[in-house]
């Protein structure tokens, strides 16, 4: 299994970093929303659509997508990215306000418009991320999905060999407070790292950094409990060793539209 996971990771990043750094944005964004739209495909599964209902929801999915990517094209990357903004700001909501009281009361949500109108929101937020911050600086996204990748695998090594105190029992029993702070001591690791090498001088990025690994901890829980209602055990297979999309992408969604609109608050108002 472990061997099976790596061997998936290091395919995707060997796809990934090329793909990048090398296609233009326009194409980056159509790339991207191929796979927002498998993540809505098993989104869809998780929340048992039925079979017409999961059809029309992927359907406007795809149309709103490239209605989307044509008004990206007619009118350029700085209009979309204030257009982004506004749904990184519910998006932000919803993960630090909203999450929490979730965690704590496990209430499942019956009305499955209402978790279809949720995942399109969150993974349009993501996808969104991903478009804008590949077009402001590729080395920017790829630093801040290291991150997530970083704590996601320390986490998972730390926990796996030190893990004692259960961090979420009922919602998700294999985690566990170690895997919290291996997470944080390896992102602090890699801040240093940037700090010395990357001539990122700037210590304001640590805390930034220790906030988007425990977003990325509270997106993996979130989907675990959402799994968990569900009665299932990965999202999808579409990924060996690694279960679905949503399975590999789930730190992401509740960490990258948060992150790119900090950075744009900090530039307006912090960086002065």
């Amino acid at each position: 299994m472990l061997k099976t996971r790596i061997i998936t990771a290091l395919a995707l990043l060997a796809c990934f970093v090329p793909t990048l750094f090398l296609l233009p944005n326009s194409y980056w964004a159509l790339g991207t929303l191929a796979l927002s739209l498998l993540a809505l495909h098993e989104w869809a599964g998780m929340i048992k659509l039925d079979s017409n209902k999961h059809i029309i929801f992927l359907a406007l999915a795809t149309i709103s997508g490239l209605l989307a990517l044509l008004l990206f094209e007619k009118n350029g990357f700085h209009w979309f990215f204030f257009k982004a903004l506004l749904l990184f700001a519910a998006a932000s909501v919803f993960w630090i306000l909203i999450v929490p009281f979730w965690f704590k009361s496990q209430c499942v949500i019956k009305n499955k418009m209402v978790m279809a109108a949720l995942g399109l929101l969150l993974i349009a937020a993501l996808w969104f991320a991903l478009v804008c911050a590949k077009g402001a600086d590729p080395w920017l996204l790829l630093s801040l999905m290291a991150t997530i990748w970083i704590a996601d695998s320390a986490a998972y090594f730390a926990g796996k060999n030190f893990g004692k105190n259960k961090l979420a029992p009922n919602i998700s029993p294999g985690k566990t407070w170690e895997g919290v702070y291996g997470a944080l001591i390896a992102v602090t690791i890699f801040g240093a790292i940037l700090y010395w090498f990357a001539d990122v001088k700037s210590f304001a990025m640590f805390p930034a950094l220790w906030a988007i690994a425990i977003l990325g901890v509270i997106g993996d829980l979130f989907e675990s409990m959402l799994k968990r209602q569900a009665n299932l055990k990965d999202s999808g297979n579409i990924l060996p060793g690694h279960g679905g999309i949503l399975d590999r992408i789930d730190g992401l969604i509740s960490s990258l539209p948060i992150a790119i609109l900090m950075i744009y608050l900090y530039n307006l108002y912090g960086a002065g």
